[in-house]
Formats: C-alpha cells, structure tokens, sequence
C-alpha cells in the first residue's frame, strides 16, 4: 500500500508539473490544450491552441489563432507539427463572437469544435489522424440552421468519399418554440478526391453541391 500511495503521489507530481508547462510562444496566450496519444506509440502529446496576441483588446477585437502540438522529448515540450489554418480567429464567430468550442482527442484522433451565428447559428467539427506524416482531415460534421426556417447537417468522411446530408423545413405560428416539421430530406451520396490537412484546412474555398436535392456544402472556407 505504501509503494502504491508513493506511485501515485509521483504520478500525480509529474502530471501537474507537465500542465503547469505547456510553452507559450513570445507574445501569445493561451486558448485551450490537451493531451492525448495521437501516433500510437504510448506516449501523450500535447496540443495547444493559442491567440496569437496576449492583448486582451486586440483578441477582442479579433486575432488569428495558431494550433501546435508538441511532443515530449527529454522531459521537455518539442514541437513537432502546427498549423495557421485549423482555427478560426478569435471572432470568427460572428455574433455570438469567439468560435472556439473544444478539442478532444479519441482514440489516435483530434477532434476540433468550433461554432457561431446570430439568429442563424452553425457548429463544425473536424476530425484529423496521424498517417506517418502529418495530419489528415479524415471527418467533417456540421449543423447549421435557423429555428422556423430550416435545420440542416452533413457529416463527410474523407477516407471514403461519403457524405449524409439531412435538412429539415419547419414553420412556425406565433409561438417560435412550437414549430412544425412540414419537409425532411436525406440523400447520401459520395465525391472522393478531396485532401487537406492540419497545415492546409482553410486554404481554398471548397463547396459541394449534392446531386438530388443541390444543397450547397461547405467544405473549406479560405482565409485571408
């Protein structure tokens, strides 16, 4: 029992020691980070998302976002990939402001949130995996829509090319929070060919119409 408690006390140690750690580059701040096993080999690593101004007015008023993950090499942070393009600036979120929403990591697989609208509201989550080199965007899911309009989701895989679009149409009376679901429509359908990753997630424009019912899907939104 006591070498048990002794392990456990040193695990603990070593553990609020790492996340007291996580670098900050000159100048930035932190938005979120967490850590998790992300090739496979036992050993955590850490990812981290950050401001790219520590000024509280600036990010107000809205900063680009960078996203780098480290590995622990000699007890210390290293990094081994980052990106410019897999977050959104600080108020991309349009209205409702800083999109950030969280990141995950599942099984080998990092899993990034991000949402915003007014009225109109939309989620996004994209789910990159480690393939020997860097990260591809293997997942993309999104909800999207407005309450007596219409509520609309897609979820491609990219590995495979599929992609399961779902809308539904609803009016409403007076009452906005009793609306009245009058159309559905689903259609699953495939376009392969579409490769992006960690470092090049928001360098074109990317928009997919589907051939049924010609939802407009977007994929990729470039940024400036």
């Amino acid at each position: 029992m006591k070498h048990l408690f002794l392990f456990l006390m040193l695990f603990f140690s070593a553990t609020v020691c790492l996340s007291q750690n996580v670098p900050i580059p000159r100048n930035y701040s932190i938005v979120d980070s967490i850590r998790g096993d992300l090739d496979k080999d036992g050993v955590d690593e850490l990812v981290v998302a950050y401001n790219t101004k520590s000024d509280e007015e600036a990010i107000d008023d809205g900063v680009p976002r960078e996203l780098i993950i480290y590995k622990l090499v000699n007890h210390k942070w290293s990094v081994w990939q980052k990106s410019t393009q897999a977050l959104m600036g600080s108020r991309d979120g349009g209205m409702m402001g800083d999109p950030y929403g969280e990141m995950v990591i599942e099984k080998g697989i990092l899993k990034i949130l991000q949402e915003g609208g007014s009225s109109w509201k939309w989620n996004i989550t994209d789910k990159y995996r480690y393939d020997g080199r860097e990260f591809k965007l293997i997942g993309c899911e999104s909800h999207y829509g407005k309450p007596c309009e219409y509520f609309g989701s897609f979820d491609f895989n990219l590995v495979t090319g599929k992609i399961d679009v779902q809308k539904e149409f609803e009016r409403c009376k007076d009452d906005a929070e009793d609306p009245v679901i009058y159309k559905r429509q689903n259609e699953i359908f495939f376009k392969k060919g579409i490769v992006l990753s960690l470092q090049n997630r928001s360098a074109k424009d990317i928009m997919i119409v589907s051939p049924k019912y010609r939802h407009e899907i977007y994929i990729a939104s470039k940024q400036d």
